[in-house]
């Protein structure tokens, strides 16, 4: 894995600009990576509709979930596909919205401070062999691009929105990435 320190892009990842973004707070470097897990539908993977989402262009018809999520603005950095295929929808210098309402060691707001990794997964479904491929050498890169990031500092979206969010879930091996 290789982040091109001009773009702030990987350069392995198909980049798809999301929207959903905007700039860091002033002096403000990533400290923290957050993993995800995400499918759309629901329990469903394939299709294109996480990229969709992402870009504000989910057809709301073509699911009845859809229509609930349709207006939500929301973006990852990072999204690993069950085939391992990667998409950056972010800047890594830019605030992707991910987090949603969060705390990590009693700092608020983590959107503000962290990079966003989405897989497509589910809370109890595995993750495939091909996504951890993809994680392990990302995180890797990501740490030592960004100097400030450290092993610890690479956590689940439960582990900073606990009450209000599950994932990764009971199938990711943490042991995998660690």
């Amino acid at each position: 894995m290789h982040i091109d320190l001009n773009s702030h892009l990987i350069t392995e990842a198909i980049y798809k600009p999301s929207p959903n973004c905007d700039a860091r707070p002033q002096g403000v470097v990533p400290e923290l990576v957050v993993i995800h897990g995400i499918s759309l539908p629901p329990g469903k993977y394939g299709g294109g509709y996480v990229q969709q989402f992402f870009n504000n262009a989910l057809d709301e018809t073509a699911h009845p979930y859809f229509a609930e999520i349709a207006n939500l603005k929301v973006s990852s950095h990072l999204f690993i596909e069950r085939d391992g295929s990667l998409t950056q929808f972010v800047p890594l210098n830019q605030r992707a919205w991910h987090a949603g309402q969060s705390c990590y060691q009693g700092r608020e707001a983590c959107n503000d401070f962290s990079i966003g990794i989405e897989l497509e997964g589910t809370d109890n479904d595995t993750y495939s062999e091909q996504q951890y491929k993809i994680l392990k050498p990302l995180i890797d890169c990501l740490q030592q691009t960004y100097n400030t990031l450290v092993s610890k500092a690479v956590v689940g979206h439960s582990d900073i929105a606990p009450g209000r969010k599950t994932d990764p879930g009971v199938g990711f091996d943490w042991a995998r990435i660690r």
